[in-house]
């Protein structure tokens, strides 16, 4: 870890980060400084005043993104600031650029009220194709990307809830064709109810999953427990957990067929994996220290078992979702970010792996077939669901993006 930590340092010290800007046409002359700037420029500046639409064809918008963070919620960090949080925020652009070829850029805000957020990111959005939240707590979270989504007409995306969700449906769709059962007939007990746990059993939900059951620090979320009332937790309950299971994370895990964890360190005990239905799919994806030990859990009965650790097998990653995502909803210059398009970015991710394994449910963040598989899966579900204002053919989509990243 010591070798990990200095040699991180040392590249970040090196290059100063890991962000640059890249023009794309080069000023040799003073007809091409005419062009790209005065007077030509004002040519442009006209052709978009008289259509706003013409600034994705003109300009960096219609390939760009903000990363925006109040550095709230970095990794397992906690509230270490927007400074903090920048390099968190780079990486996340890097990953962007390489991964889908698009163009993002950090936005650390020096604010926490919600608010201020909410104002300042509709104040830059004349520049950005899409907004991406990331590492901002909950609940507020919730409240700033449902306000943005209403207030914007470009794609706002929390990554932190929705690009989660999308890659553990991914993962479970797979884990549970190998284990030979139905995903609309299963019991899912998810522990844990920040951004990911609310995402992931909202996706469950639409998914088909039989039964779910959201556990907090308290136990079961059901209903007409007194202590969630108005707040997001009750609006989960009122979707989940149907039958009104109550008690903690041990009593309602009995006869689980998949217990995912989005909680903390060694939350789950072997007991609990023995007291699963037949062939248990685990999902320990605590960082940097999973709720049960890979081996641990395979000991207990797991069949199937995830973490969020590249070191192990079946790596749950957000990386395998984000560009892939933007890439599709961008092309077709999507209003939105509904529902059905994380759905089939699910299913996308899930196909990527013909033949899954228990060693191997996942694509590999890096296979740079992911994103366009899922650009074209995204572009799909967005004309179908009447988001998408550029007439773009999905199948061109993916065969572009391949070109670009691969």
């Amino acid at each position: 870890m010591e070798n990990i930590k200095e040699r991180a340092l040392k590249l970040h010290k090196e290059n100063r980060g890991k962000l640059s800007v890249v023009n794309k046409m080069d000023v040799r002359s003073k007809d091409d400084l005419a062009l790209a700037y005065t007077p030509g420029v004002a040519e442009v500046s006209r052709a978009i005043a008289l259509d706003s639409g013409k600034v994705h064809d003109y300009t960096m918008k219609g390939n760009s993104v903000a990363v925006v963070s109040d550095g709230t919620r970095v990794l397992g960090l906690g509230d270490i600031g927007p400074e903090a949080a920048l390099p968190v925020m780079e990486g996340k652009c890097l990953l962007f650029k390489k991964l889908a070829n698009i163009d993002a850029f950090p936005i650390c805000l020096a604010t926490k009220d919600e608010d201020q957020i909410v104002q300042t990111v509709k104040n830059i959005a004349p520049v950005f194709g899409g907004i991406n939240l990331e590492d901002i707590s909950s609940p507020k979270v919730f409240s700033i990307e449902r306000r943005l989504r209403n207030e914007l007409n470009i794609p706002v995306f929390h990554d932190d809830n929705r690009g989660t969700g999308i890659v553990i449906m991914g993962a479970l769709l797979n884990a549970v064709k190998l284990v030979g059962k139905d995903i609309s007939q299963i019991k899912l007990v998810l522990n844990g109810a920040g951004s990911a746990g609310i995402s992931v059993a909202r996706m469950a939900a639409g998914m088909g999953v039989a039964e779910i059951v959201v556990c907090d620090s308290k136990g079961a979320i059901y209903d007409g427990r007194e202590d969630i009332k108005n707040t997001y937790k009750e609006e989960i309950a009122q979707s989940t957990n149907h039958k009104k299971l109550s008690g903690s994370l041990s009593d309602v895990v009995v006869g689980a067929d998949v217990l995912i964890g989005v909680s903390a360190a060694n939350a789950f005990r072997p007991e609990m994996i023995e007291s699963m239905a037949r062939d248990p799919v685990v999902f320990a994806l605590a960082n940097p220290t999973p709720e049960i030990m890979p081996a641990d859990a395979k000991r207990a009965g797991a069949k199937i078992v995830a973490t969020g650790r590249s070191d192990f097998p079946n790596q749950v990653n957000n990386a395998l979702a984000f560009p892939g995502v933007f890439r599709g909803a961008l092309d077709v210059r999507a209003r939105d970010i509904n529902d059905a398009m994380t759905r089939a970015a699910a299913n996308a991710i899930a196909d990527i792996i013909k033949d899954p394994s228990h060693d191997k449910i996942l694509p590999d963040v890096l296979d740079c077939r992911v994103a366009p598989a899922i650009a074209k899966a995204v572009a799909y579900a967005a004309i179908r669901t009447g988001v998408a204002r550029a007439e773009m053919d999905p199948e061109e989509i993916e065969k572009q993006a391949i070109k670009m990243v691969c």
